[in-house]
């Protein structure tokens, strides 16, 4: 074979690959987009992302970890107690989503965790108190700067303390919130204004596909 042919018969060659890997791209990113639901307000993740290990502190002052995320869904918000109005109104909002989930199995039913991003101000108690005023059943924790740091990073949320003024602060924080598999790996994050019924919506959606995209 002369060198003229040798090196055509290489472009072919490699010409033959790359269209057979751009086929192959996009056979896999129609079968993922065909298999994706359809969503009104969530922005489902397709790789789920595990989450790292972690210890912060329920409202009985009870070490929370990781491995208590496991087994069910858990849609987790980041706020604080003086909040005024981005954390309570979300709060009402997820007491009437979880009531709107009543129907589901109970594996299948979320659980709401509370994470508060105030922990010099919210006790265990002061956070228990504020947490069951809006649900009995939802979760509220805190921890240290450092402990919430490796939380909020995995997820993508922030948090700063503003200036202090007359010994009183506000909280800056990401009001997203963010859906958390049976195997404590993110899932979804809703971004705010969050609406109760399209949160609904899109949960059911979202678990009665959950498993089935490669």
């Amino acid at each position: 074979m002369t060198t003229a042919h040798t090196s055509r018969w290489r472009t072919g060659l490699m010409i033959a690959a790359a269209l057979c890997a751009a086929a192959i791209g996009l056979w896999t990113h129609q079968r993922i987009t065909s298999q994706a639901p359809t969503l009104e307000v969530a922005a489902l993740y397709p790789m789920h992302r595990p989450l790292p290990a972690f210890t912060l502190q329920d409202a009985e002052g009870q070490g929370f970890h990781r491995e208590q995320l496991q087994g069910h869904y858990s849609l987790l918000f980041f706020g604080y107690t003086q909040c005024p109005d981005v954390c309570p109104t979300t709060l009402l909002e997820l007491n009437q989503v979880v009531r709107a989930l009543a129907d589901l199995p109970s594996h299948l039913q979320p659980n709401v965790v509370f994470v508060s991003v105030d922990p010099h101000r919210d006790t265990p108690a002061v956070l228990k108190n504020y947490v069951q005023h809006f649900n009995a059943s939802f979760v509220g924790l805190s921890g240290s700067d450092a402990d919430l740091t490796t939380l909020t990073r995995a997820v993508g949320a922030l948090y700063a303390l503003s200036s202090p003024a007359n010994g009183t602060y506000s909280v800056d924080h990401s009001a997203s919130m963010f859906l958390i598999d049976p195997s404590a790996a993110l899932l979804a994050v809703f971004p705010a204004p969050h609406v109760a019924h399209s949160i609904e919506a899109d949960y059911r959606r979202i678990i009665s596909t959950a498993g089935k995209t490669p």
